[in-house]
């Protein structure tokens, strides 16, 4: 059985979303210790920018016209969505840049649906659970002055969900630059309790996931 893990921060050292979904990951390997995690790090390895337009153009072409690089292109979406399809639950660390989803996360997104198995209808990870770490470096909750203006969350959690079928967990920090932004240093506490309250949260989804699956398996043995 496999845990899928997509990472999109640019940052390794001090990303929140990354440190959150270690947390999703340990927690998940505890229950399922002999389990496979299979990750996969976007910001080191991130899909090339023409693969989605190649790939969605190849599916108006018949496959003796396609090009070189639209046959590319559908085999890497192939690969990524036997990468999630063979997974029992998956995590999708996601932070929020310029209010939106990072660019590498919505890339690999919009490749993996062109994928056949994961285009609209299809639901792919139906009952499967998804949990998604989100990190915004500032404060979007309700009744902040920013509240609405994360238009990623929302995004992901439609894809994972709506589109793809998954049970959809969310688990948020919020002020993350705090630490690093001097003019955000009076809203350090609230960081911190914020990300405490994450990490909790973290753990909590991937015990109650890893359960679900356990439960899952039970029933097909």
């Amino acid at each position: 059985m496999t845990l899928f893990r997509v990472d999109a921060s640019i940052r390794v050292e001090g990303s929140v979303s990354r440190e959150l979904a270690d947390t999703v990951e340990r927690t998940w390997i505890e229950h399922h210790p002999h389990d496979n995690v299979l990750r996969r790090d976007l910001a080191a390895d991130p899909v090339p920018a023409d693969a989605w337009p190649l790939a969605a153009t190849a599916s108006f072409a018949a496959e003796e016209d396609r090009t070189p690089a639209q046959r590319d292109a559908v085999a890497l979406a192939a690969r990524l969505a036997d990468e999630v399809s063979a997974a029992d639950a998956v995590v999708v660390a996601s932070p929020l840049y310029n209010f939106g989803v990072s660019q590498h996360l919505k890339a690999w997104m919009d490749l993996l649906i062109t994928d056949p198995r994961f285009a609209p209808g299809q639901q792919p990870l139906q009952g499967k659970p998804v949990t998604v770490v989100v990190a915004r470096g500032g404060g979007y909750a309700p009744g902040t002055p920013r509240e609405g203006w994360d238009h990623a969350t929302p995004y992901v959690e439609r894809i994972f969900g709506d589109v793809l079928g998954g049970d959809v967990a969310v688990v948020t920090a919020e002020l993350t630059l705090a630490d690093v932004n001097p003019q955000m240093a009076g809203l350090r506490d609230q960081a911190a309790a914020s990300r405490s309250a994450a990490r909790e949260l973290a753990e909590t989804t991937g015990r109650a996931h890893a359960r679900h699956v356990a439960l899952a398996r039970s029933g097909a043995a």
